[in-house]
């Protein structure tokens, strides 16, 4: 195990340090995460990281390196420090599942427990969930712009190391197919791809020979990347060398729209009308739908995909929301300045229906009881996730990540046909306080 405790920020224990000094440590509070707005333009939202952030958690421990570092810099208490070392999150989470579509207001994660175990999770919560989401939400504006054709992540090279693999995580679970990073197939059994770079055609004498080395190791079903040179002359070139049971060329430069066509002209000349056509070249959603009309077979996206196409962070916060007082009850907080302000109280998230069609985001305050509701007029969002500490099966791993992607693919489902528009525009459905 390594540990995350201090993936975090000073604040967070500095607090813990005052609250254990004023004896309000123990204070039984609600925190809950989400947005207040969408990016300028959006339509919806897409959870993403919930899995990554249970494993985060399990692994919050201050292990006998961190207390030292802490304790070298003076950060907390020694009474503090003698709490952290015994930190163990015991307390419940429940929240919208991986894959789950939000919208302004949406409780995406609610956090129940004494102030100092709920409150020290704060950074790493809004670091995984902020970034993951954000990548999914332009994730699937891509796939309803590429409108059935495959996708595959590959913007390893444009993020950080450990982001890359969390951002092929989150782009598989918003419907991507595959992803250039072998430690996101690892680690999550996300399918890979890839064949050669410039770098191999430019190692031999001439294009004909790196291509041939390339169908020797790989087979007539690679990828040849036919633009080093002249696109035209590097297709007749890639159809010499393997003939027309070729499986695929790629082109990363040009007027794509134009210079697809041309390729696809071309190889049906050749007799390679099975050989399909992959595109790259700094694609993102509003490039890929200008592409619908030509006989492109598949995408490749990288460096607006791990940047959230222009919105790296979801804009989500970890806020109080409720806290108990002395005699048992509830009462709900929340900040009341100008811009934001937070709506108080416990709460339960119901995705309204209409004939199978999202039509609100009902949040019911206060955390009523939602009894027997009817499937055909909405569906309750909240499922438990870590219940007296302990993490719900089938959220982690591998098969976490199929389930989200599942669960993204039906949820999509229910959208108004307008949420799938990439003009700018308002939530696709309105946010409720009920």
């Amino acid at each position: 195990m390594t540990s995350t405790a201090l993936l975090t920020d000073r604040y967070e224990l500095t607090m813990v340090d005052a609250a254990l000094q004023a004896g309000t440590h123990d204070t039984p509070c609600v925190f809950e995460l989400f947005a207040r707005r969408l990016p300028t333009g959006r339509r919806y939202g897409v959870v993403a990281g919930t899995g990554r952030l249970l494993e985060a958690i399990a692994d919050f421990r201050f292990e006998p390196d961190e207390l030292a570092y802490l304790k070298r810099e003076n950060v907390v208490s020694s009474d503090t420090l003698d709490w952290l070392e015994a930190y163990r999150f015991t307390g419940d989470i429940r929240g919208y599942r991986e894959g789950e579509l939000y919208f302004p207001g949406s409780p995406i994660l609610v956090v129940e427990a004494g102030f100092a175990e709920g409150v020290v999770l704060e950074t790493l919560a809004l670091s995984t969930l902020n970034y993951d989401s954000a990548v999914a939400s332009a994730a699937a504006r891509m796939v309803s712009a590429a409108e059935g054709r495959p996708l595959a992540e590959m913007g390893s090279r444009r993020t950080g190391e450990r982001s890359a693999v969390a951002a092929a995580r989150a782009a598989y679970i918003a419907g991507f197919a595959a992803t250039s990073n072998l430690e996101a197939g690892r680690t999550w059994g996300i399918p890979t791809m890839g064949t050669a770079a410039h770098a191999f055609t430019l190692l031999f004498p001439d294009e004909e020979q790196a291509f041939r080395a390339q169908l020797a190791t790989l087979g007539t079903d690679t990828t040849l990347l036919v633009d080093t040179y002249d696109i035209r002359a590097g297709v007749e070139t890639a159809i010499r060398a393997a003939g027309p049971e070729l499986g695929a060329v790629r082109i990363d430069s040009g007027d794509l729209a134009v210079v697809v066509r041309e390729v696809r002209e071309q190889l049906d000349a050749l007799g390679a009308t099975g050989t399909r056509i992959t595109v790259t070249n700094d694609l993102d959603e509003h490039a890929i739908a200008a592409l619908a009309s030509a006989p492109v077979d598949s995408y490749g996206v990288g460096t607006a995909l791990v940047t959230g196409s222009g919105a790296p962070a979801a804009g989500m916060v970890y806020k109080l929301v409720s806290r108990q007082d002395a005699d048992g009850s509830w009462v709900g907080v929340g900040k009341t300045s100008a811009g934001k302000s937070t709506v108080g109280g416990r709460k339960q998230p119901i995705r309204g229906l209409r004939d199978g069609v999202a039509v609100s985001e009902d949040i019911h305050v206060d955390d009523p009881p939602v009894e027997a509701l009817d499937a055909s007029v909405g569906r309750a969002l909240h499922v438990p996730l870590v219940v007296d500490g302990e993490t719900a099966s089938g959220a982690l791993g591998a098969e976490g990540v199929q389930a989200a992607r599942e669960h993204h693919a039906s949820a999509v489902a229910e959208l108004p046909r307008n949420a799938l528009r990439l003009s700018r525009g308002d939530a696709a459905i309105p946010t409720r306080y009920l």
